[in-house]
């Protein structure tokens, strides 16, 4: 066999292959041989990956200066990571979302989900965002934009370099214009009849929450006639859903004035100014002050940021979420709906819904009433689960009636 021209890593004697081989996706350094060489690699550097017996496994990006030092690209060892491997991968993935979606507003590629470690790229019509959260996509990065370009035939292509995924990465925080050029103002995206204003260049992420797509029509669907309070509510994804789908009024809470003002952008074009209020303020504080003053919504959705981003944070996180049920139960009339999400992947779905039982049972203690668990919700078909990797499935949503 002719030697691979590429750098080569290997497995510890400890460490089976058999995950590898079955699709895992990561390496950790303690899975690792950290000589010398491979410690001496650049971030981002491609290498074959072999067991301890020298057999080939994967091709994977390295990035000695990470705890995920090894990222799978391709159980194929005889694959180049090149521009036209970028192209079968961009290509593989467009395929699933315009069998999806009539228009072409969506995550296109959703990192392990997709085949593409530590990447995300947002499509806006004929702009689309990369978030280049791995050393590999960094260094190949002009590539990249180039084959997004030719896949989606998008005019435009942008960096957004934010997120703490890209310090842990040991990389940059400098965004950037790749292709074509940045959108002088907020980009109007259509969702369940609702418009939304996405600000590409400085707002939250790539610039809105393609994830929660159907968790925004299932609310949707029971809005007709009621009150919404929309509390975490970014740019407005529920409740602008909710008065599409005939909400008679609607509160957005956020603590950013900048996804506020988007938010009611976003009515504004719907023509809904009449029936959208926002307020901005802690989002806790909010909810006790609307407690105090004895008002009540027929749904209440809170949406909040990751509360446990980390098992570290996880204990304090759950409080967090127990804490905001707590707080959020009381507003809803007898018979309305409250609906509690979670986008932490260190709290897995039973942690979630136990910590929000939790502050339900506490939000209406003494009061008679009762809750029933109506709809469990993820993460749209956009954001495709890598069936190896916990944190490619974060995003819950439950949905209660009270």
């Amino acid at each position: 066999m002719t030697p691979s021209p590429l750098p080569v890593i290997r497995l510890m004697p400890k460490t089976s292959p058999t995950g590898v081989r079955r699709g895992v996706p990561w390496l950790y350094d303690n899975e690792l041989v950290m000589d010398r060489r491979t410690k001496a690699l650049a971030p981002g550097t491609v290498a074959l990956l072999e067991d301890a017996n020298r057999e080939p496994l994967a091709l994977v990006a390295v990035n000695p200066n990470s705890r995920i030092t090894a990222r799978v690209l391709d159980l194929d060892t005889s694959q180049t990571i090149d521009r036209n491997w970028l192209i079968a991968r961009l290509r593989r993935a467009l395929e699933l979302r315009e069998t999806l979606f009539d228009a072409p507003y969506y995550r296109l590629i959703h990192a392990e989900g997709d085949g593409m470690p530590g990447t995300i790229i947002d499509r806006f019509g004929d702009t689309c965002v990369i978030q280049p959260n791995a050393a590999w996509a960094e260094v190949l990065l002009d590539d990249l934009a180039s084959a997004v370009a030719e896949v989606t035939g998008a005019a435009h292509v942008l960096k957004n370099a934010s997120g703490r995924a890209r310090s842990l990465e040991g990389m940059d925080d400098a965004s950037a214009v790749l292709i074509g050029t940045a959108p002088e103002t907020a980009v109007p995206v259509l969702m369940n009849g609702a418009t939304y204003m996405a600000d590409l260049t400085g707002g939250q992420k790539t610039g809105i929450f393609y994830d929660q797509r159907p968790n925004h029509a299932f609310a949707a669907r029971l809005a007709k006639g009621a009150r919404v309070l929309d509390v975490f509510s970014h740019v407005g994804g529920y409740s602008l859903a909710a008065l599409a789908h005939g909400a008679v009024s609607a509160l957005a809470v956020d603590g950013s004035e900048p996804a506020l003002t988007l938010a009611q952008d976003g009515a504004s074009a719907m023509g809904m100014d009449g029936k959208f209020e926002t307020r901005k303020g802690d989002a806790f504080d909010v909810l006790e002050a609307l407690g105090q003053e004895g008002t009540q919504f027929d749904i209440v959705i809170c949406d909040p940021p990751a509360f446990a981003p980390s098992k570290k944070a996880l204990e304090a996180g759950l409080r967090a979420y127990e804490r905001t049920a707590r707080l959020a139960a009381p507003l809803v009339r007898e018979g309305g709906y409250l609906v509690l999400c979670s986008c932490s992947h260190a709290a897995d779905m039973e942690a979630f819904r136990r910590a929000c039982l939790r502050g339900i049972g506490r939000g209406l203690h003494g009061s008679g009433r009762s809750s029933q668990l109506i709809h469990t919700g993820g993460a749209g078909p956009d954001h495709p689960l890598h069936p190896h990797l916990a944190e490619t499935g974060y995003l819950k949503a439950l949905f209660f009636r009270l």
